[in-house]
């Protein structure tokens, strides 16, 4: 299974300000140039997570975003499924042996049980090591745990 660039830059923000202390807020650019990815493809990444609830922003000269509830309560299977336009891992509807074929039951199989998986962690569980996150980003002072 392949995710889209979307969710994979959607995970890297959450990721990033998960790493930060609660209070602190994180600037689109700086996210930008913590990854090296465009501003503005993070700016409608951002705003979508904003509108999801997972984050929230505060616009002005020294605003940025946070997340918008706590670590533990954003489950990386529900973000995957936000981000994700579709699973379909093959285009099965069209073709002429899809009647007597067995593959789509296997990959639907197979997609439930990668879904299982993402479903069994949250943000918090992939920021088990924060202080690790902000020694990378090259922040000051590690988030708390």
């Amino acid at each position: 299974m392949r995710l889209t660039r979307y969710t994979d830059y959607a995970m890297r923000v959450l990721l990033y300000v998960g790493a930060q202390d609660d209070a602190r807020l994180s600037p689109i650019s700086e996210i930008s140039r913590a990854y090296g990815i465009s501003q503005n493809h993070l700016m409608k990444v951002v705003n979508d997570l904003v509108n999801a609830g997972y984050l929230e922003s505060v616009r002005g000269r020294f605003g940025g975003i946070r997340l918008a509830k706590p670590a533990a309560e954003i489950n990386v299977g529900v973000v995957v499924r936000h981000t994700e336009e579709g699973f379909d891992l093959v285009e099965c509807g069209s073709c002429v042996i899809a009647p007597a074929c067995g593959l789509t039951g296997a990959l639907a199989e197979a997609l439930a049980a990668f879904m299982k998986v993402l479903d069994g962690y949250s943000l918090a569980d992939l920021l088990g090591k924060r202080a690790n996150f902000a020694a990378l980003f090259g922040l000051d002072e590690p988030a708390r745990a």
